[in-house]
């Protein structure tokens, strides 16, 4: 298997990440939806520190991929809508802040 490197952007800031050659593509677009996602965390204006953008960012994209996967495989809707969803990151927003706060650190 060929390993090369790819130089990508998230958040305007640059990383060089090695992949397989054959794997460049599927990287591009989760980067895509990670920029995507860290960039609408970052406009919404309350948040600017990029290691909870980071975090927030993980977190709603491993949330949406389980409802995804729970989706696929039950015929039942999801048990959140987007406002729900909406509301419950706000307030995991605000536990991140208050537990930061203490001591500037994410971990």
């Amino acid at each position: 298997m060929s390993s090369a490197t790819l130089e990508v952007s998230i958040m305007g800031q640059s990383y060089v990440l090695a992949c397989a050659e054959r794997e460049q593509d599927a990287l591009r677009q989760a980067v895509a939806e990670v920029d995507r996602e860290m960039c609408g965390i970052r406009d919404m204006g309350r948040i600017r520190a990029r290691e909870r953008i980071a975090v927030l960012a993980a977190l709603n994209l491993a949330h949406a991929k389980l409802l995804a996967s729970a989706g696929a495989s039950s015929s039942s809707p999801p048990e959140s809508t987007p406002l729900d969803l909406h509301a419950r990151l706000q307030r995991l927003c605000q536990r991140l802040d208050s537990v930061l706060d203490g001591d500037g650190q994410l971990l």
